[in-house]
């Protein structure tokens, strides 16, 4: 019996026997044999391919492999024995990884340069001490040591240094200079990094203590970016979805409509609004070609909040005439001062400031034939003259008063020019709606929970 053969087991009393024939090929499970050189069954595929140097036929050499601590590659080497022209490349064989990975070697000793590497084509080596850079995909993938990967670096700068002292000299002992330098890597005269950032995942240096912690050796993985999923070949659909998202925010939408003042065929802007510290509206304009008349409204982006708010501002001051203000339909506007009360739907919703809603207070005012035209009562006439000049000298400044928004449906907003901060001139209280609130709002009749037991068959 060999003792590197495989022996079957037969039927019980009959004596077992080498199978005839050439030895089986090894498995799937020994497709890929780690890396040894005393293992004689691990030979190398050969291949008869075109050499690209002098276009005759070379050999090319595959050997697929595991690299211990690390996954499956397949090394490939071709030579042709009539130029002499050699190449050498290294692939993954597995998939691309979910996360990319970065390697930071310090090297101190010249041990440190016989460390394995597995470099890809989408790796980029750097060592930041030189300023030096390969970058992706500017090399084929190798499996080499530190020593080759610097070797290889300085073969490919002095491939064409002869045609650069020719034409650029200059340039060519810059070069030179900087040969010198990496050639003293080698020596390990002082202490350098090596960068290994490879966007696929695949690349690999040894640690020579594994599977003990290398102090020399910091593994970082990360994920991709956009650019680095293009750049791999790969499709990132959740990163495709975000910037359609952001498009649609930015995007002022159009629909057409008619005027309210002539009826005339007219356009609808529409567009969502994120307000800092409260949240998202909708502002519509509406803008007639015709007869040129100007409609706005804002609507709120949200649902109708758990409890009412009442925002009380004690006015101070021409600064607090600029102050952002979102008034919405269901809220209503009191200026106690003045024995003044908007009720809610006035107005309708608007996005302003707070001299921009004081104002339309006025002209509400003063612009009705009926309240200050020759139809009015002379005695209530005086009265809101009196009210209009009041407002004026609130806008001017002149007037201190409160202003008090009360919106049961909680849409309403202020702006506090001290966020985050509290603001010393506002408050603002959150309260439990009345039923006659929710009546007006249309809640008590709402029924959000156990309506599919209720629904009845209508015919």
């Amino acid at each position: 019996m060999s003792a590197s053969g495989a022996v079957e087991p037969g039927p019980p009393g009959v004596a077992a026997a080498p199978p005839p024939g050439p030895a089986r090929p090894p498995g799937p499970a020994r497709l890929f044999r780690p890396i040894s050189a005393e293992d004689e069954e691990q030979q190398p595929t050969e291949i008869e391919s075109l050499c690209m140097n002098c276009y005759r036929n070379g050999t090319t050499r595959l050997l697929l492999t595991k690299i211990p601590f690390f996954r499956e590659v397949i090394v490939s080497s071709f030579s042709c024995e009539h130029c002499g022209w050699n190449n050498t490349e290294i692939q993954s064989a597995g998939r691309i990884q979910d996360q990319g990975v970065r390697y930071a070697l310090t090297v101190r000793a010249p041990e440190d340069m016989n460390r394995e590497v597995v470099k890809t084509d989408s790796a980029t080596t750097r060592i930041p001490e030189l300023d030096f850079e390969i970058p992706a995909f500017s090399q084929k993938g190798a499996l080499t040591t530190v020593e080759g990967l610097i070797s290889r670096a300085i073969s490919g700068l002095e491939q064409d240094q002869p045609t650069r002292r020719a034409k650029e000299e200059a340039v060519a002992e810059r070069i030179d200079e900087f040969i010198v330098r990496l050639k003293e890597l080698k020596r390990v005269a002082s202490p350098f990094t090596l960068i290994i950032d490879d966007p696929s995942g695949n690349s690999f240096v040894e640690n020579p203590h594994a599977p003990q912690k290398d102090d020399a050796l910091v593994i970082t993985h990360y994920n991709r970016t956009v650019q680095q999923e293009e750049m791999l070949g790969l499709q990132a659909e959740a990163q495709e979805e975000k910037p359609e998202e952001e498009d649609l925010r930015n995007e002022v939408l159009q629909f057409n409509t008619n005027c309210p003042e002539c009826n005339a065929p007219a356009q609808t802007n529409m567009k969502l609004v994120q307000i800092p510290h409260f949240k998202e509206v909708i502002i519509m304009a509406t803008n007639c070609e015709y007869c040129g008349h100007r409609t706005n409204e804002v609507k709120s982006g949200g649902a109708v909040e758990p409890w009412g708010t009442r925002i009380s501002l004690h006015i101070t001051g021409p600064a607090d005439m600029t102050r952002d203000l979102l008034k919405s339909e269901t809220c209503s506007v009191e200026i106690p001062e003045l024995e003044f009360e908007l009720g809610m739907a006035v107005l309708g919703g608007k996005f302003t400031t707070l001299e921009g809603l004081l104002k339309d207070i006025r002209d509400l005012v003063t612009k009705n034939p009926f309240t200050l035209g020759d139809s009015s009562n002379p005695g209530q006439m005086d009265k809101l003259q009196e009210f209009s000049q009041k407002l004026d000298q609130i806008i001017e400044g002149k007037m201190k008063v409160h202003f008090i928004l009360n919106d049961p449906a909680g849409n309403s907003y202020l702006q506090n020019v001290y966020a985050p901060e509290e603001d010393p001139e506002m408050k603002v209280e959150k309260y439990k709606r009345t039923f006659d609130q929710n009546e007006e709002l249309g809640l008590n009749d709402m029924r959000t929970e156990g309506y599919e037991t209720g629904l009845a068959p209508q015919r």
